[in-house]
């Protein structure tokens, strides 16, 4: 067996963030070289309250960042290159010395309030959407700037560079300011039909465009790590790569697709569904289903629209947790498993389930507001969750197809999200296809097949998804109850 690269990859989600070796081998028996991975570090994402705003511990996370790259060559590993992704929209200021303004705001800080409604009033919200592309989300990074200007923030002012999260990670390890593409996408401040920062609309909104930094491509080399660094971990200058560097671009790159036409299911915290298009897809209708237009690796955009997600059923957990009855995952996926089918559905995107805590008092509000069953034991409202999840899947599947007029044979389901077996199955169920779920470590791996691409182990973006096919396990979910699911599809389309 030949080891071809070593590469490092940090995948931060909104809870967690995890330190990932990727190996990249030739076997002597086998034609095609793989790519396998191993977890060497994994640390807590957890936000703060200070005063009346929720922030990142980003300085925490920059040592845990460190933290994992010295286990790495502690452990015998000689990695070439690293990478960092992190969730979309969130981002720190620099002053004029390069110090840093603050601990980032979290995305759902409550500054941002009213904020999509204001600004549509000012602007126009169909020509917000031609030149912004993305889906009107209250923490979207136009409104956390707005929400500044308005609150006549001293740091707007003092601020020199804005710089997104995996760039500012990227920036206190080189020493180097960067903006990656994909993250600048999520901004909404990003014209993709003019592939620019739109300063006109930054001008109108009293945002300074000094701020922001020409993007560069997924899989650009921003730079070694600074001596400074260098000297505190004692590790070598290994070279620092943009590469997808939002999570939900990487875990696309990974996604095992042997087609250019498919759909996808970015599963977690949130859960996006999507398919991958040639150019960002800006029409009317596109608009009024609520779908983004980001910015992918390889030239791409990605058609896709924000799903509430396995946050939910997180909260749920965390308010049981806390309350003394500590119950995994696992558990929680067999209590649903034994509950009765269909007894009760929510709109997994009502505003209400968007903001932390409450949680199981919301969902039977929403069912006892819409003369449903209210679910009272852990493993009907587990069981709500997860069926209401696979019925908006399905949702936002049809609309997917009739936006792009392609119909999709399945639907390929990547991420963490995707160790609930349960969901998976019923989602097939839902859509009345077959679901495709794996790899589960999506993000990890498309951030290290960008590396691989940067260094010239693969072509390009077609290559990288043969790697990922042929390195990881898919699980195949055929769908059951068909009828029954066309049933509760029809009860699910009138819950408002």
């Amino acid at each position: 067996m030949s080891l071809l690269s070593t590469v490092l990859a940090f995948d931060l989600g909104a809870s967690s963030g995890r330190a990932l070796i990727g190996e990249f081998i030739q076997s002597d028996d086998d034609a095609k070289p793989k790519l396998q991975l191993k977890e060497i570090h994994r640390f807590p994402n957890q936000p703060i309250q200070v005063g009346n705003h929720l922030h990142w511990d980003i300085l925490r996370l920059l040592h845990e960042i460190k933290t994992g790259i010295r286990i790495a060559f502690q452990e015998g590993y000689k990695p070439q290159t690293l990478g960092i992704d992190t969730w979309g929209v969130d981002f720190g200021l620099l002053d004029r010395n390069g110090e840093l303004l603050g601990s980032p705001y979290h995305y759902r800080d409550a500054q941002t309030e009213g904020l999509i409604e204001e600004v549509d009033g000012m602007i126009g919200r169909d020509v917000l959407f031609q030149q912004g592309g993305l889906q009107f989300m209250p923490f979207n990074t136009i409104y956390q700037l707005y929400a500044m200007k308005k609150a006549s923030s001293p740091k707007l002012d003092m601020a020199q560079t804005l710089l997104l999260t995996p760039d500012l990670l990227a920036y206190f390890l080189t020493g180097k300011r960067n903006c990656e593409f994909t993250m600048a996408t999520t901004t909404q401040l990003f014209d993709p039909r003019k592939q620019a920062w739109n300063t006109g609309l930054m001008d109108r909104l009293g945002i300074p465009s000094r701020l922001f930094l020409e993007p560069v491509a997924p899989g650009t080399a921003i730079g070694p790590l600074s001596d400074v660094v260098c000297r505190e971990l004692e590790v070598p200058p290994i070279q620092v790569v943009a590469v997808g560097t939002h999570d939900t671009e990487s875990a696309i790159t990974a996604v095992p697709a042997g087609d250019e036409r498919f759909a996808y299911l970015v599963c977690g915290t949130w859960s996006l569904l999507g398919t991958e298009l040639k150019e960002p897809l800006l029409t009317p209708e596109t608009l009024s289903l609520e779908f983004s237009n980001e910015g992918g690796v390889g030239g791409t955009y990605q058609l896709l629209k924000n799903i509430m997600g396995l946050w939910i059923l997180q909260e749920c957990k965390r308010e049981w947790d806390e309350q003394g009855t500590v119950i995994s995952y696992e558990e929680l996926a067999q209590l649903a498993e034994n509950a009765e089918p269909f007894r009760s559905l929510i709109q997994p995107d009502d505003p209400r389930f968007y903001s932390p805590s409450g949680m199981v008092e919301k969902i039977r509000s929403f069912c006892q507001e819409t003369d449903q069953p209210v679910p009272k034991t852990k493993g009907q409202i587990a069981r709500c969750i997860l069926e209401s999840l696979a019925l908006r899947y399905r949702e936002a599947l049809e609309q997917a197809e009739k936006l792009t007029g392609n119909v999709f044979s399945g639907l390929h389901m990547v991420g963490g999200g995707i160790q609930n077996k349960l969901l998976c199955r019923l989602t097939a169920g839902a859509l009345g296809r077959p679901v495709w779920a794996g790899p589960v470590e999506a993000s990890a791996i498309g951030n290290m097949l960008m590396q691989l691409v940067s260094r010239g182990h693969c072509d390009g973006l077609l290559s990288a998804r043969k790697l990922s096919a042929a390195s990881f396990p898919v699980m195949s979910y055929e769908p059951e109850e068909t009828e029954s699911w066309n049933q509760a599809y029809i009860a699910f389309g009138k819950l408002k």
